[in-house]
């Protein structure tokens, strides 16, 4: 058995431990402001472990989700000098990071939505809001329509589609990590690229 495959038998078994919430909430908070890998690689097998728990850890993944873009937040807006920079740096995004500023200013909202929503990496977007100085009730909003509609989305793909796509996980399950790291990698180009 590969190495991808134990990760993935391991994953699937702790998906259904009194604990995976509490680490699901952990890894959604912290990828809001510096983590890089996104909730999604927890969220897929706790749904597909245990299915009828499916809203339940959509709604936590989004709750905490958010919370940690408003950490993202307070950082850009009081840490940015010492903290916030340092992560953008570590991203590689200095120079995206000035022009997105620009463009921020005038679609913040849309922009929280957008990134929200995507493999682009949203920490990016919880600091920038607080550089801004974006209306936090906007940021918060925008923040919870778009985390909450791609968790909650995930979530009842996954449970609807259950054993099928639990067959189709377990049978791809190499391609469907290399793809994962590709729209990842692809998320941080574009936003290097684009702004």
């Amino acid at each position: 058995m590969s190495p991808l495959r134990r990760l993935y038998h391991w994953t699937m078994t702790k998906a259904g431990d009194r604990r995976a919430l509490p680490w699901l909430a952990g890894i959604s908070f912290i990828e809001s402001s510096f983590f890089p890998i996104p909730p999604d690689i927890m969220l897929i097998p706790m749904v597909l472990a245990e299915r009828r728990r499916a809203w339940i850890v959509a709604g936590v993944c989004t709750a905490a989700s958010v919370l940690g873009g408003f950490f993202g937040y307070l950082i850009g807006y009081f840490l940015f000098e010492t903290v916030g920079q340092a992560i953008v740096s570590f991203y590689g995004m200095d120079a995206a990071f000035a022009r997105f500023q620009d463009a921020y200013r005038e679609y913040g909202a849309w922009i929280v939505f957008g990134f929200g929503l995507t493999p682009l990496p949203y920490k990016v977007v919880t600091i920038a809001s607080g550089v801004v100085a974006l209306d936090p009730l906007v940021f918060g909003v925008a923040s919870l329509a778009s985390r909450g509609l791609r968790f909650y989305v995930e979530a009842a793909l996954l449970y609807w589609g259950g054993p099928a796509v639990r067959g189709f996980v377990e049978k791809r399950l190499e391609l469907l990590t290399l793809l994962t790291f590709v729209l990842l990698f692809g998320g941080f180009l574009a936003l290097k690229f684009l702004f």
